[in-house]
């Protein structure tokens, strides 16, 4: 505690040493559980807040189960306003980026209870990790590290003869309060947010007495500048539809193939930019050992971060519109003091030819995809209109219900991603407690094949979870497929009502002799089906064309 401050601090040093049995660690953190006559308005953001039910709702008297043991249907609330709701502490999970202040009100007497975290680079899995917030309880939670919508990557593995340390924190827990009767309560929330600001302004704090944690004299930085060097933008022009490319944001009505070829690199506007231990491109993702430190460009891809422990690391990054990671080659030793000018950066995406169509954008996430409303039998009001309608439980059941017959074909230059691609690709109940795997077809329209070439089919996951993904090309029946990604993921961010988890890339070669000049299909499988949770949410598809395609190939 500090004078003069209106809270208290907490951090956890862990450490593991040489000599110890090994052993995992899937999760931890602080749990704070407050009065429930109390604490009853939940605040995660500014469009996440809501009086919230009872714990004595979740009692099996007065609800159902459902799907998962965290959701429940509230049958016989103590408040009679949260009858036929869903609550599921997974509705108000959030990522490391924006989970810096959540918590609870008091309304008599008006009172706040925040938990304030400045910085998140002690935290598993980098700045798009979900963690858990706050929910009823009331609980408000200080995530340390967790396997939420990752899975058995992000457990934490430590063998006997393997020393570590890491300190967790500090985060602080604001109390605020209102001075008269004539203020909204609301108002504790604004200061929260403010109090917020200070803190993350104050890190690293120079209070911690442990030498584990350093001081910001005792920390370094680096700057430099993040370009994409891709060097074949190809726009495809199909009907109406207006098509998005690195240069240009065109209408057309004219169906046509236009080739820009640029020596230039473009500036990676905001791209995710970071330093963390060292691995392979995208390692980050499933690192929970060390420390990560991120930071996103400006509009000319510049970057600064800061306050970095000394040690070595990696450089990584993604850019929103490209597909794959990058890494630098070198390790960067950060040093006490130091201040690194890593000048530009340049990194080249996954590309053999060009783009012949594509379905989504290349952002991580499956958002932009069809997202159905809600069973109304299984509602959250709080999701009712509301951006994050993906969060509402049981959307995988309304799959089935949207194409009771046949599964879902997609056809190139017609269909519209964002009404006819189902944001998640899962099983289809056929009896009590059985399910089937689905088939999703691709159609498209090509005139002139090069059957000596190889085309590429880019696969972007924005989660999987024990999933198996086939792929078949004009032929639904083929066996082995074409390509599997074998059993992957255990995101499970289906059932967590999440829209993306761990990000996967498949590149799979298809012959032009597997191909014909007209019309052609894709086969997209997800084989395994022992549960309706299982499945796979897609971030972007890309058909490239043969390195040697010339312009004039039409897709239709």
């Amino acid at each position: 505690m500090l004078r003069n401050s209106s809270g208290f601090y907490s951090y956890a040093i862990y450490e593991h040493m040489e000599e110890w049995p090994g052993f995992n660690l899937p999760q931890t953190r602080i749990v704070f559980k407050l009065r429930k006559d109390k604490f009853q308005y939940m605040v995660v953001a500014d469009n996440r807040q809501r009086h919230m039910p009872l714990p004595d709702d979740r009692l099996p008297k007065r609800c159902k189960e459902l799907a998962t043991p965290e959701a429940v249907l509230l049958v016989k609330p103590v408040e009679p306003e949260f009858k036929g709701e869903v609550d599921d502490k997974y509705q108000y999970s959030c990522e490391n980026k924006d989970l810096q202040v959540h918590g609870w009100i008091c309304n008599d007497p008006a009172v706040g209870f925040w938990q304030i975290t400045p910085s998140y680079e002690f935290r598993s899995g980098g700045p798009l990790k979900q963690q858990l917030s706050s929910h009823v309880g009331p609980i408000t939670l200080a995530m340390f590290l967790s396997a939420h919508y990752a899975g058995e990557d992000l457990v934490l593995k430590l063998k006997q003869g393997e020393p570590w340390k890491k300190v967790f924190g500090p985060v602080f827990i604001y109390l605020n309060s209102l001075l008269d009767d004539n203020h909204d309560p609301l108002w504790l929330w604004q200061d929260a947010k403010e109090q917020m600001l200070v803190e993350v302004q104050s890190w690293p704090y120079n209070f911690p007495g442990s030498e584990d944690f350093p001081k910001q004299n005792q920390r370094g930085g680096v700057s430099g500048r993040l370009q994409v060097c891709d060097r074949l933008f190809y726009i495809c022009f199909l009907y109406s539809y207006t098509i998005h490319s690195c240069k240009f944001l065109i209408k057309v009505s004219t169906i046509m193939l236009y080739r820009y070829v640029s020596d230039e690199n473009i500036s990676a506007n905001c791209a995710y930019v970071g330093l963390a231990p060292q691995g392979e491109p995208g390692s980050w993702q499933r690192e929970c050992k060390g420390y990560q430190f991120w930071t996103k460009t400006d509009a000319n891809g510049y970057f600064s971060v800061n306050d970095i422990r000394a040690g070595d690391y990696n450089v990584y990054a993604w850019v929103p519109g490209f597909i794959g990671d990058y890494c630098n080659d070198s390790v960067i030793t950060i040093t006490e003091g130091c201040d690194i000018d890593l000048g530009d950066l340049v990194f080249e995406p996954p590309r053999d030819g060009p783009t012949l169509w594509e379905i989504g954008v290349p952002d991580r996430s499956a958002a932009e995809f069809y997202v159905p409303d809600p069973n109304p039998k299984y509602i959250n009001t709080l999701y009712v209109n509301h951006p994050d309608k993906f969060r509402q439980y049981g959307l995988w059941e309304r799959y089935a219900e949207l194409y009771p017959e046949e599964d879902l074909v997609y056809t190139i230059g017609v269909s519209d991603y964002s009404k006819d691609w189902f944001f998640a690709h899962v099983t289809r109940k056929v009896d009590d407690n059985k399910y089937k795997p689905t088939t999703w077809q691709i159609k498209f329209n090509i005139d002139n094949v090069d059957q000596s070439g190889t085309y590429k089919l880019r696969l972007a996951l924005a989660t999987a979870y024990v999933a198996e993904l086939q792929v078949r090309v004009n032929d639904p029946k083929a066996d082995p497929p074409l390509y599997t990604t074998g059993e992957i993921g255990h995101d499970n961010t289906i059932s967590r009502h999440g829209i993306h988890g761990l990000y996967r890339l498949y590149s799979v070669d298809v012959g032009g002799a597997r191909l014909v000049t007209g019309d052609n299909t894709i086969f997209l499988t997800q084989a395994l089906s022992s549960s309706p949770l299982q499945g796979i949410m897609y971030d972007y598809i890309r058909l490239e064309g043969p390195p040697s395609s010339t312009s004039n190939t039409k897709i239709y």
